[in-house]
């Protein structure tokens, strides 16, 4: 194949360029918080808030614990993030061992403190146990999620599954699933973690193909523990490429050098979502800050300065 000298001269232009010279910086991001069980690990979270806070999240979201093991530490960070930041913070919620008057009275609390927005899960039993509804409670995330439109009118997020969820029969099953929670009245989905950037433009394919044409926010989980990536995978269904593994190959001591790796794992992820048109990221950062800072930076996106900082 012959070039053009045009087409030669776009090309050297390509392999000279900086790899994330592409993002223009108008990507949107939202970040996931877990509840802390300690003073100390509430003073680390706060930390990460507070670090991640000048990128402008979309919104931020906290986790709930099984059974409502978390409900009242999940209330209590969202309501602290909702208070003392301008940040829009998301509530988790999940239909598990929670009758429906639990739930409204949970619901109720947190539009009383500002709350606008819920992350509604159907969650997973505690333990090994599979999932059994309460038997005054709700069945699904589509029934929460009609429960709660019906309460408030929250703007509410969903899990969505590229890989399909382990209890779905098929990836028709799963998307029927989906589709039903929208339809109840979710706003977005937002997607399970995943390693390749074709995952998830194959489930937006699917997706679209089924009628779904609402928001798909990709997921995104920093590695930085090899280990506890590959026991969450095999608890939700996601595949773990035989080159993740290899590249955290020896570096079990080398605790600098994996979050290098990770950093640069999930920017490239980032990288190649957004040159398939993605514009919106979720990221889960296990309470860490750096990892997601380092990503949005590489994504394009600059941290805010505080006015005055530089006088």
């Amino acid at each position: 194949m012959n070039l053009s000298v045009p087409q030669l001269e776009e090309a050297r232009r390509a392999l000279d360029a900086p790899l994330f010279a592409d993002l223009a910086g108008d990507a949107e991001v939202s970040f996931e918080f877990f509840p802390p069980k300690t003073e100390k690990m509430e003073e680390a979270l706060w930390e990460t808030v507070k670090t991640l806070a000048p990128f402008g999240p979309r919104f931020v979201s906290v986790t709930y614990g099984a059974g409502g093991t978390t409900r009242e530490r999940t209330h209590a960070t969202v309501a602290r993030i909702q208070r003392e930041t301008p940040i829009a913070a998301a509530a988790h919620l999940t239909c598990v061992e929670a009758s429906k008057a639990e739930i409204a009275e949970i619901a109720d609390a947190y539009w009383a403190a500002g709350i606008r927005h819920i992350v509604a899960l159907r969650g997973d039993a505690p333990g090994a146990d599979a999932f059994v509804p309460h038997a005054d409670g709700y069945t699904n995330a589509a029934d929460l999620t009609a429960g709660l439109k019906a309460l408030h009118p929250f703007e509410i997020s969903v899990a969505a599954y590229p890989e399909c969820h382990p209890n779905s029969r098929d990836e028709a099953d799963d998307l029927d699933n989906l589709k039903r929670k929208l339809d109840a009245g979710a706003t977005r989905g937002i997607t399970q973690f995943f390693f390749e950037p074709e995952t998830f433009f194959r489930f937006r394919d699917r997706a679209a193909g089924a009628g779904i044409h609402a928001e798909m926010v990709p997921g995104i989980m920093p590695v930085t523990n090899f280990a506890s990536i590959l026991r969450m995978s095999a608890m939700c269904g996601t595949a773990v490429p035989p080159w993740l593994g290899r590249l955290f190959d020896g570096l079990d001591d080398h605790p600098t050098s994996r979050q290098l790796i990770a950093a640069t794992i999930a920017a490239e992820l980032c990288r190649k979502l957004y040159a398939g048109g993605v514009r919106q990221f979720h990221f889960y950062t296990l309470n860490r800050a750096e990892l997601s800072f380092a990503i949005c930076h590489l994504l394009g996106l600059r941290a805010a300065t505080p006015e005055g900082a530089n006088a």
